[in-house]
């Protein structure tokens, strides 16, 4: 039995209620009380969004970058019948500098005119190749078409005019910079960097599908956690 001292004043049923109300504790509402550890707990999920975000966006762009420069370099070449080429000196800055990848297609001789730029063997079946402009286009005495080439940084023309036969194709498109990537990935170096970049995208896309599942998971178990009952009062 509760004891209690009397009010003087009052009636017994009275002092109890007077009692009654100074011993109930106060009502707070939960919905619109948080904990400090609740706060910390929603500063740091979020904290770990943001950088998880970040980190998915730096990973895209770079993984896209990668495929960008395997198209360029290999796929679309192939796949157009074009070979790409680097240019390796100035002759044609500042439109194409050292370093640039030119991707050259294959066009009939008597298509290609004046403003044109094709790349050229020094000597026919030769390797050795050059890039420059056509800034004249001729017949010798057996008409026979003769392209007059020079290097939009050069002074003068080439010393010789090229002959059809010489010409592997004009250009198509190029990509600055990316030409010191296609010299190092040449042969079975880039047979290899096809699979890798392959198996990076097969890897990557699983990596992306069970974080996915787990995080749907996580948050299904959080759903179905049951409530404290002192708060939800």
């Amino acid at each position: 039995m509760n004891e209690y001292t009397h009010v003087p004043g009052t009636t017994v049923d009275e002092h109890r209620t007077i009692e009654f109300v100074k011993a109930a504790p106060p009502l707070t509402d939960s919905a619109h009380t948080k904990s400090p550890d609740r706060d910390s707990a929603d500063g740091t999920d979020t904290k770990h969004g943001a950088l998880h975000f970040l980190w998915q966006g730096i990973t895209w762009l770079l993984l896209i970058g990668a495929v960008a420069i395997l198209c360029a370099t290999i796929l679309i070449p192939k796949i157009a019948g074009a070979q790409p080429y680097t240019v390796l000196t100035g002759s044609m800055k500042p439109d194409y500098p050292p370093g640039t990848l030119i991707v050259v297609k294959p066009r009939p001789a008597d298509e290609i005119g004046v403003g044109d730029v094709v790349t050229y063997q020094i000597r026919s079946g030769s390797p050795e190749v050059i890039t420059h402009r056509v800034i004249e286009v001729t017949e010798n005495p057996q008409r026979e078409l003769r392209f007059v080439t020079q290097g939009d940084n050069n002074g003068i023309a080439d010393a010789e005019p090229v002959r059809p036969v010489q010409v592997r194709g004009t250009l198509w498109y190029s990509v600055p910079f990316i030409g010191w990537v296609n010299n190092w990935f040449t042969g079975q170096r880039r047979t290899v960097l096809i699979f890798a970049a392959a198996g990076a995208l097969f890897v990557y896309g699983a990596w992306q599908f069970i974080a996915d599942r787990r995080q749907k998971s996580d948050v299904s178990d959080s759903d179905a956690a049951p409530t404290d009952p002192e708060t939800s009062a």
